[in-house]
């Protein structure tokens, strides 16, 4: 039989183990840490208010583009009156309408060209069309585009023009030559037509 004594001292000792487990999970008359409630945001001052004006003055700068070159005076009025113009959009749409324009040319294919045309254009390559048909002259198509970029640009009224240097090799299945020529984009600012039409063709050196 156990010594009672030693009875009483390891039930204590037992006793001691649990009440300490049970003070540490519940923590001494529960969480002592106050409660930390969200404290309301400060009312703007007014120098902070004028502080977010300035940033916002600020984008809105560094989001207007830089235009450079011989023609920045006009492509910059041309955005002044149209916010939507940049000249890397215009260029892919250029170059776009350099190969679509051609291509049709090419094909004879008027009912592609008349959208894309002005009406003096379109009356004097309707007229190349039927030449070439009863001549029976071979047809020569675009190759590639050599070199595209933007000559001069202007803002007449609402009317935008700007002029593109091409040069593109182009071949019949014989014969390969470069044709070097500015085209003449325009379009209504005002209008509700995004798209710019040919308004005229020159050959250059």
């Amino acid at each position: 039989m156990f010594d009672p004594v030693i009875e009483v001292l390891v039930l204590a000792a037992v006793a001691l183990i649990v009440l300490s487990r049970l003070y540490m999970a519940l923590g001494r008359g529960g969480n002592d840490r106050p409660v930390q409630r969200p404290s309301a945001s400060p009312a703007p001052s007014e120098t902070n208010v004028a502080e977010l004006a300035e940033r916002r003055e600020r984008r809105v700068s560094d989001e207007r583009p830089i235009f450079t070159g011989p023609a920045a005076g006009g492509l910059e009025d041309i955005y002044n009156a149209d916010n939507s113009f940049t000249v890397s959009g215009f260029m892919q749409g250029a170059k776009m309408a350099y190969t679509m324009i051609v291509g049709a040319f090419a094909k004879g294919d008027r009912a592609a060209l008349r959208p894309l045309l002005d009406d003096d254009v379109y009356e004097a390559w309707d007229a190349a069309i039927t030449a070439r048909q009863t001549s029976g002259e071979k047809t020569f198509e675009l190759l590639r585009i050599k070199r595209a970029e933007i000559e001069s640009a202007e803002l007449d009224g609402d009317t935008a023009r700007v002029v593109v240097r091409y040069e593109a090799e182009l071949g019949d299945g014989e014969i390969t030559r470069t044709a070097k020529e500015h085209w003449t984009f325009m379009r209504n600012v005002r209008g509700t037509d995004p798209n710019w039409i040919l308004d005229d063709v020159d050959t250059v050196d």
